[in-house]
């Protein structure tokens, strides 16, 4: 059965793509969610007008994660950890504090779009990434210190 997508909906389309899917899936789950429309000419010209206005407001999002990311390159974060005397961590610096040590610091990044590629586990000086979309990332400095003896 063709439909016209209404929405991006992943592993399927995007908006606006006309797609073939079995009927069970169009009957029962695209067509009641208004997910997906038959493919009729006022369907299409409807489509392509949300089309038009979803992809600019994806430039304009697009635009304003670049700034975003250019501003997070002069970032950096301090997270204090309890570690021996060789500079070993009791434990490890997780995505979450760093991520709220971004929050704090005025930068709304949600915890999954910081990426670690390894733990970190000692003191030190860390790049780490920060993933704002598919094709805008920025590394920011992180300095993992040993906390003060209370």
């Amino acid at each position: 059965m063709e439909l016209l997508l209404k929405q991006n909906i992943e592993h399927l389309g995007r908006t606006g793509d006309l797609v073939e899917v079995k009927p069970g899936y169009a009957r029962n789950f695209l067509l009641p969610r208004g997910m997906a429309v038959m493919v009729t000419k006022s369907n299409m010209a409807e489509v392509e007008r949300a089309r038009a206005t979803a992809l600019a407001e994806e430039d304009a999002r697009l635009a304003s994660l670049k700034d975003m990311a250019s501003k997070l390159g002069d970032v950096s974060v301090t997270i204090e950890c309890k570690a021996n005397d060789e500079g070993h961590l009791f434990g490890s610096v997780q995505v979450s504090q760093i991520a709220a040590s971004l929050r704090e610091k005025g930068v709304p990044v949600e915890d999954k779009q910081v990426r670690l590629v390894t733990p970190i586990k000692e003191i030190g000086v860390y790049d780490v990434t920060v993933h704002l979309h598919a094709d805008v990332e920025s590394k920011i400095k992180v300095w993992v210190v040993q906390q003060k003896p209370e």
